[in-house]
């Protein structure tokens, strides 16, 4: 016999060793559960914002935010499109009282802060171009793009349907969910390989788990590590025979 194939005969004894080793089918339960917990961790985390408070922080006309924005010149025949300094920014009441006001700087940026989220008009009044008014609600959009056009009269926009702030929220809760949801399925998947019954059970949960994103990638890494253990020690299961008749 070579020493190649003793190497090779004694690597698969080992790894049969293994395979029969309660041990290896307990470390894989073990690093299943870790990697399923970190993911569980991170969905309670992602919870911890409490959607609710942010919802009712967008509903609740009492609460400020921050309205910022960028004017730039019209497009005409390839020019413009730059950002103009010096133009003073007005937010108002729906009764066009003054809430506060602020002038571009040399790129064209304005920011407006701390003001109350309720109905409001932007309102932009520049020489030679087009008053401008937006109504919006502070806080629904994160920039809002104003473009002066040359000439007389009044551009009007209603920005105020156009938040996606709420869908946010919502996407954001049933991600944290998901991931909470995935957490636990790994863990179960962990202690049902710990106890060595159901190996297709145990295999979907702990695959389940991978969903989970334990700190991006160390909690799948340990979960597919302990999936590698528990196929290995498939044989340990005791279903699984009579799964594969």
């Amino acid at each position: 016999m070579t020493e190649e194939n003793i190497n090779n005969s004694g690597f698969e004894l080992w790894l049969y060793d293994l395979s029969i080793d309660p041990a290896t089918r307990v470390a894989g339960a073990i690093l299943i559960i870790a990697g399923s917990a970190l993911g569980a961790m991170l969905g309670v985390l992602l919870m911890a914002a409490d959607p609710a408070d942010i919802m009712g922080q967008i509903e609740d006309e009492q609460s400020s935010d921050d309205v910022n924005g960028l004017v730039i010149s019209s497009l005409e025949n390839n020019t413009g499109g730059d950002p103009i300094e010096g133009v003073l920014v007005e937010l108002l009441n729906e009764d066009r009282t003054l809430i506060s006001s602020d002038i571009t700087d040399s790129g064209g940026r304005f920011s407006i802060n701390d003001v109350p989220r309720q109905s409001s008009i932007l309102y932009i009044q520049h020489s030679d171009n087009k008053t401008v008014e937006i109504l919006l609600i502070p806080g629904d959009h994160s920039q809002i793009p104003i473009t002066l056009v040359p000439g007389d009269g009044l551009i009007s926009l209603d920005m105020r349907g156009e938040s996606n702030l709420s869908y946010s929220v919502f996407v954001g809760l049933f991600i944290a969910t998901m991931t909470l949801i995935t957490g636990l399925a790994g863990i179960v998947g962990g202690l049902e390989t710990y106890n060595g019954n159901k190996y297709r059970r145990s295999w979907w949960l702990a695959f389940f788990g991978l969903f989970s994103r334990g700190m991006i990638f160390i909690g799948p890494l340990l979960i597919l590590l302990g999936l590698g253990l528990m196929y290995m020690t498939r044989d340990q299961f005791t279903d699984y025979y009579s799964s594969e008749d």
